[in-house]
Order: C-alpha cells, then structure tokens, then sequence
C-alpha cells in the first residue's frame, strides 16, 4: 500500500466501504426533504471522502439520487456509468492534467471505478442525501449482473 494511503486512512479516519475502497461520511444536512424515487424522508445532501487505492474497485453499484464525484487529490479516477436499463454506457475521467474535477452520476445509474496510479481521494456528494437503503451491488442482483456480462464483458470485472 502507497504511505499516503495509509497516512490518508488515518488522518481522515477512513473505513473499509462495501463497493470497495474507504469512506466516511463528514457532512449530512439537518434539512430533510421528501424523496419522489424512494417515498420517504431524506437528508437534503450528503457527502463523503471516498479513498480508492491501486489493486481495488468500486465494483458496479448505484444509489437512488444523483451523485456529484469531486476529485481531491492522487490519481485521475476511471468512472464508467451504465444506464438503469444497461443500453447507454459512459466511461468518464476524474483528471486533473485535463481540468475535469467533477463528474455526475445521474441517479439510479450504475457506477463503478478504479484509479489510475498509487490512489485516488475523491468526494462524493448525493441529493437527496444518502443512505445505505437506497444503495444496490449488482453482485446482488444476478439477471442484472448477467446484462452486464453478456452485452459488456470488459466491465464484468467490476461486478
């Protein structure tokens, strides 16, 4: 593991996070707002570090509101998008030599990702806010997961 990851997993009290890579949460707003996507009560935004050092994924998941990735520092960041239906597929950078700091995943898309060096440190911001019950792996999900593997082999490695 590069010294910065670990420093980076310290000093900002970083956990393991189910898709891959280390998270925490540092802002949830008070202010809740109702959500049409889920029928319930959410926090207006959240948002979270989100470490991914070299040799792991953001395996494929998605969130039920949209998502603002924020680059920070490290690596540029490979995003790959995958609509809800699996037709359209985006493959984004997170790279600062190319001034694209920010990157949105409509919500309900599928996401995954992976650095390009030692690590990337990211930001990831979600309106309505997040909360582990709107959020799905689609290892979880196998007539999904099988979409994935037979129309986009190459992004099977994600699942």
């Amino acid at each position: 593991m590069h010294p910065r990851v670990q420093q980076l997993i310290e000093q900002l009290d970083l956990q393991p996070h189910p898709e891959g890579g280390y998270y925490r949460e540092v802002y949830r707003a008070e202010q809740l707002v109702h959500s049409d996507l889920v029928g319930e009560l959410r926090a207006a935004a959240t948002d979270i570090f989100f470490l991914l050092p070299a040799g792991e994924i953001s395996r494929w998941h998605r969130v039920a509101h949209d998502e603002l990735w924020n680059f920070y520092e490290g690596s540029p960041l490979v995003l790959q998008q995958l609509s809800p239906d699996f037709v359209r597929h985006r493959c984004c950078h997170l790279d600062p030599k190319i001034g694209q700091f920010k990157q949105q995943v409509p919500a309900g898309f599928w996401q995954a990702a992976e650095t390009t060096g030692d690590y990337t440190l990211t930001g990831c911001t979600v309106a309505p806010g997040f909360e582990f019950a709107d959020f799905r792996m689609l290892k979880d999900l196998p007539e999904s997961a099988a979409n994935v593997y037979a129309n986009y082999p190459k992004l099977a490695r994600f699942i």
